[in-house]
């Protein structure tokens, strides 16, 4: 059986101590893994001239090469995945088979970033005789990267591998409830022969670090994961330094179910995703909106899946679904349901914290939620179903589009004529059709409206850790 490991930052190729700590927790019985350090100014200060130097060799290091330690990166990840998926379980709660799913995805950010890399194009703009115009795509410098604790493991590779395969240095800043996730990359990274500076991991006070490394000369990208609330902070800040952001922020995912489909197989479905990760996913599918002549069998067939998901210890082989983060999602999670049943709403199944030690909370599905209930406008970012029916898909998009969020939507649908409906009425910056897959690594993926800006993944990821240079080159003089 793998150990959790033992923390540390990673700053110039080394990987250090700090005299100040903070515990690690395992959420399944609440019990300390780990001390985590935490960096002080001094390891900022270092971090910010590691990553200059490192900045100044990668960006010189030819797309072949980056590419072949980003790929040799990926392969250690793999090769350690059982090891990385213990340490995931241990500190996030997930089923241990979820952290295993976690590492190859992770590893394929990487993998598909290392192979695209080699086509950053630029392109040649036909000119004036004797004038050449040239288009050429330089990495945009270093990057201070925040990444969430919900995937210890892939929202950091996100970052990361866009960052390194565009030829940027990194300061990443990953979570402190969940840091094994991102040393693991940093070790794999370490062997496979990064220069050192390139990539530096710190851990701290969130508000701290951010607000020292966002309005330094030498950041030239913020890349965010993580609330609209603390994102719309760090993008003012960014802007006061005309620094530019990528933001991708919260979500409230509405599914719209036609009443074309077998509303009792698509409920089991979108049961089994709703509580992958125990809701606490960005993308979640949270608000269903079902037609009324398919609402009640759906219900049924989501609260009988829902019923039937087995809750406890990640590192068990039965769990299906683990705790949610810390006690601070269990005391939400209860007060949104309750006001929402004040508010008129019927609580179909769940509502309730399981045991009382580990931060366990039943599955939970809310059936004709009222408007004005806040689960309504707040993302539960927890095991809780909205399921709510609609009097035909016009109904269903105007539900979906009452939030100012944008991440990811979803429908469920035979017709092509509603398909093209969904496609040019839903606003968000994703949407799936008959599958809750959100997002490839070959995909872009991001927000609209108050969900974010940018993309990760896919070209358009990667063109964002690059500046666009244009060279008008005159050939011929007199």
């Amino acid at each position: 059986m793998s150990t959790y490991p033992d923390l540390h930052l990673y700053i110039d190729g080394q990987f250090r101590k700090t005299t100040a700590t903070l515990p690690v927790v395992n959420p399944a019985n609440e019990q300390v893994i780990g001390d985590l350090p935490i960096a002080d100014q001094r390891d900022l200060d270092d971090a910010l001239e590691a990553a200059g130097r490192g900045f100044r060799v990668w960006s010189r290091t030819s797309p072949r090469d980056r590419s072949d330690i980003i790929l040799k990166a990926a392969r250690l990840l793999r090769e350690r995945m059982n090891d990385v998926a213990f340490s995931i379980t241990c500190e996030h709660g997930k089923p241990y088979r979820q952290g295993q799913l976690e590492v190859v995805r992770g590893s394929e950010f990487f993998e598909w970033d290392a192979g695209e890399c080699q086509r950053l194009y630029g392109r040649a703009i036909p000119g004036a005789p004797g004038l050449r115009h040239t288009v050429l795509r330089q990495p945009i410098g270093t990057v201070a990267a925040f990444a969430p604790w919900n995937f210890p493991m892939s929202q950091p590779a996100r970052k990361v591998a866009g960052a390194l395969a565009a030829g940027c240095s990194v300061i990443l800043k990953a979570a402190e409830e969940t840091p094994a996730g991102a040393l693991h990359i940093a070790r794999a990274f370490h062997d496979a022969g990064l220069p050192a500076g390139v990539l530096n991991l710190v851990f701290g006070t969130p508000s701290e670090i951010s607000s020292y490394l966002i309005p330094q000369d030498q950041i030239r990208l913020v890349a965010f994961t993580g609330s609209t609330v603390v994102g719309r902070q760090l993008t003012g800040l960014a802007s006061d330094h005309m620094t530019p952001v990528l933001m991708e922020l919260g979500g409230h995912a509405p599914v719209i179910v036609c009443d074309d489909v077998d509303p009792e197989e698509v409920g089991g479905i979108c049961a089994s995703r709703k509580y992958r990760n125990a809701g606490q996913v960005c993308t979640s599918p949270t608000r269903f909106y079902v037609g009324e002549t398919q609402f009640e069998t759906f219900a049924q067939s989501f609260v009988a899946s829902a019923d039937a998901i087995v809750v406890g210890d990640g590192l068990n082989e039965k769990t299906q679904m683990g705790p949610v983060a810390n006690e601070r999602r269990l005391a939400a999670m209860s007060e949104l349901v309750e006001d929402a049943v004040s508010n008129g709403a019927e609580l179909r199944t769940g509502g309730h914290r399981i045991g009382n030690k580990g931060y366990f909370f039943e599955p939970t599905v809310l059936a004709n939620v009222p408007d004005k209930a806040r689960i309504m406008s707040e993302e539960p970012f927890g095991p809780i179903a909205i399921i709510n029916p609609v009097s035909s898909l016009e109904e269903g998009i105007a539900q979906a589009n009452r939030l100012p969020f944008g991440l990811a939507a979803y429908g469920f649908t035979h017709s092509a004529a509603n398909v093209e409906q969904l496609v040019d009425g839903v606003e968000t910056g994703n949407l799936s059709i008959n599958t809750l897959e959100a997002s490839l690594p070959e995909t872009p993926f991001g927000g609209v409206k108050s969900s974010g800006y940018g993309r990760e993944g896919g070209e358009e990821g990667l063109h964002h850790y690059t500046v666009v240079k244009n060279v008008s080159h005159k050939i011929a003089i007199g």
